[in-house]
């Protein structure tokens, strides 16, 4: 079943394409058509396995919002946080996601964000020589190399999940 994308969505959607055609014009959006909202359903839409769905969270440590992109069958140690990011993780809430990053949870990315935030690529990316972060909107995703896409975004490699 095709989604509807609402204006949010088309303004988040297109940041996304802006930026990619700015900063890596050869990297194509894939519109699958229907919600890639979950790991679950963006692995089954991609015929690809969980692990290779970067998700993106949203996280507050002390006063700081931040982005974390991980693998999709990862999850975050909140130990590791601490030591490396210096408090205890919190997930924003999805009002909250959308205000600073532009993007609809569901479609959050660290690609063309609304607010310019600090971007943490865990290693567990590292796992899969391509995976498939969101691209703004629950129906779009971008096949790219984690490499790739910590270097596009300026994202510091750290080890943050179990």
């Amino acid at each position: 079943m095709r989604e509807r994308l609402s204006e949010e969505t088309k303004v988040s959607l297109q940041s996304v394409q802006a930026f990619f055609a700015e900063k890596a014009p050869d990297l194509e959006l894939i519109d699958q058509g229907a919600s890639t909202a979950t790991v679950a359903e963006a692995a089954e839409a991609l015929g690809v396995l969980p692990g290779q769905i970067a998700k993106t969270l949203s996280i507050r440590v002390k006063e700081q919002v931040m982005l974390v992109v991980t693998r999709g069958d990862a999850r975050l140690d909140n130990r590791k946080i601490k030591d490396a990011l210096g408090g205890r993780p919190r997930m924003l809430d999805a009002e909250d996601a959308e205000k600073v990053t532009g993007h609809p949870v569901g479609g959050v990315c660290p690609f063309g964000l609304a607010t310019d935030l600090p971007v943490y690529c865990d290693i567990s990316l590292r796992d899969f020589a391509e995976v498939f972060p969101a691209a703004g909107s629950r129906t779009a995703s971008v096949r790219i190399a984690p490499e790739r896409l910590a270097e596009l975004v300026g994202g510091v490699w750290v080890d943050l999940c179990v």
